[in-house]
């Protein structure tokens, strides 16, 4: 009986083995090899639903399954190149950020935008992009040279300006005014819409009329016109917004760096918000991005009036306007906040303030301002009020951005994404994990039209971040910003292993992405 027994046994389990074996067969069939597989994680799909316990299979850069496989250690061992066990973390899509500045083909690495979980950004923002008549030619370089991250691009108001001969003309000629729109259509083959910079030369120059020819442009490309609005204070806000609107009355808008100037309180940000969503009622598809800090960064040219930005125009009222040149400087320091608001991130005053700037000079702020001209100096600007600015943040309806650059003095540049996390879900509790992630995911996606990223499902490419909510960090500050992020401990970037533990992989994975 004992030899029957085992006889019994030994062909059940013959008979389990064949079955496992036919199993696996039929588990992904078209698949011979998994490039990457990711287990044990928690998934947050990037939609804002509920994280699921599941793994993610990978070939190639495109996510092929997301469940709970049936491979045996045999099967993976022979099927599957690299597995990550992703136990006790989240693995969500990848951080798309909607408003940046960089030079890829000096910095294609980018590792302050990977070490916060971005895998995706947008350049030629502000209305500034490469001086060329075709961007295509550009971007061919940035794929030759290989860049860390994905990236989607726009062409610039301002340049288009300046590639068509208009410049700082306020009203262009006919001809002028068709090469610039003749230009812009070209170029939005390849990018993903126009950047606006109204409250900076040559951009600022520009009237209703023109704008408006442009949105047409856009429009019939089924394209995205994200705008730096003419004014960020907080009584020009209507108005800036109301030209961008009438703008989005032909193609779809966004506004970028959501801010308030001189704004307070929470009531104050209902109003703003309550502007965005009437016109979305009126049928105007309009979206914003927003950073979370309360200091924005730019050149001090923004500091001085229309009059006396430009090299020439300074000239000009040095001589025939310093008195009313110095009082326009005074007052716009005591509006924004007072000299000690204004903290320089450019040599060789990296790190100061204009009120010790001018204790060190023993001049007046104004004075200090004249000294160093409209374009002598950028910096952080302290004039956003928290409780405004976090009930913006935390609006479902508007995304997250960093407006940040490699070399930028100002921590955002390093440590918005995760300070997002960091701040908002860890320690303030105003935003669900969840919702989060779909913020800086998904919805982002949708603003810029990518179908094929920002979300965790089969067929998307697989651009994937794997961490522990409660490890992330903004390390960042404005004395020294250049702390990488810590806590995202794989980022993944078209199906390959970008950054992992810290450590930046040899080959550059990133692709520029095409419109749609």
């Amino acid at each position: 009986m004992n030899k029957i027994l085992q006889l019994v046994i030994i062909f059940g389990v013959c008979l389990l083995n064949i079955a496992c074996q036919q199993t696996s067969t039929k588990f992904l069939p078209k698949f011979p090899f998994i490039d990457l597989m990711i287990t044990n994680g928690k998934v947050l799909d990037g939609l804002g639903n509920k994280a699921i316990s599941a793994d993610i299979l990978i070939v190639d850069d495109k996510i092929v399954f997301i469940g709970k496989t049936i491979l045996n250690k045999d099967q993976i061992n022979t099927r599957v190149k690299t597995t990550i066990d992703a136990k006790g973390r989240v693995v969500t899509p990848g951080f798309i950020d909607l408003h940046t500045h960089g030079s890829p083909l000096k910095t294609p690495k980018f590792e302050n935008f990977l070490a916060m979980g971005i895998t995706t950004i947008t350049l030629g923002q502000d209305g500034d992009s490469p001086e060329f008549l075709n961007l295509q030619d550009w971007l061919l370089k940035i794929e030759n040279n290989g860049i860390s991250l994905n990236i989607a691009m726009f062409i610039g108001h301002g340049t288009l300006r300046t590639l068509s001969g208009i410049n700082r003309t306020t009203v262009p000629t006919k001809n002028d005014l068709h090469r610039m729109l003749a230009i812009l259509d070209e170029n939005l083959k390849y990018t993903f819409g126009m950047s606006t910079g109204l409250e900076y030369n040559p951009g600022l120059n520009a009237q209703a009329d023109e704008m408006n020819a442009l949105a047409q442009v856009v429009g019939k490309n089924n394209r995205l016109i994200m705008s730096h609005i003419r004014n960020e204070d907080d009584d020009k806000l209507e108005a800036s917004f109301q030209e961008l609107f009438v703008q989005g009355q032909y193609t779809r808008i966004h506004v970028s760096h959501l801010k308030s100037v001189y704004g307070k309180g929470i009531q104050r940000a209902e109003e703003i918000l309550a502007l965005l969503d009437d016109a979305r009622e009126s049928g105007i598809q309009v979206s914003a991005d927003i950073y979370p800090y309360n200091a924005s960064y730019a050149g001090i040219s923004l500091l001085f009036p229309v009059w006396a930005k430009t090299t020439k125009q300074f000239d000009i009222a040095l001589v025939e306007r310093r008195a009313e040149l110095e009082m326009f400087l005074r007052n716009k320091i005591k509006k924004r906040n007072g000299p000690d608001a204004t903290l320089f991130g450019t040599p060789p005053y990296t790190g100061k303030t204009l009120a010790q700037l001018s204790e060190e000079m023993k001049i007046p702020y104004e004075q200090v301002l004249i000294k160093l001209g409209p374009k002598g100096a950028a910096g952080a600007y302290f004039i956003m009020n928290d409780e405004l600015q976090t009930r913006m943040i935390i609006d479902p309806a508007v995304s997250i951005s960093s407006d940040g650059r490699l070399e930028g003095f100002h921590p955002r540049g390093h440590g918005a994404f995760a300070k997002i996390i960091d701040e908002y879900v860890n320690k303030r509790g105003v935003l669900s994990l969840p919702e989060a992630i779909r913020k800086m995911t998904s919805q982002s996606a949708k603003i810029l039209g990518l179908n094929d990223r920002g979300i965790l499902k089969v067929g998307k490419k697989a651009d994937i971040l794997i961490f522990d909510p409660k490890r992330i960090k903004a390390m960042a500050s404005y004395p020294s910003p250049h702390h990488l992020a810590e806590g995202f401990d794989v980022v993944i970037v078209n199906g390959k292993i970008a950054r992992q533990d810290n450590l930046m992989a040899n080959t550059l994975w990133g692709k520029v992405l095409k419109p749609n």
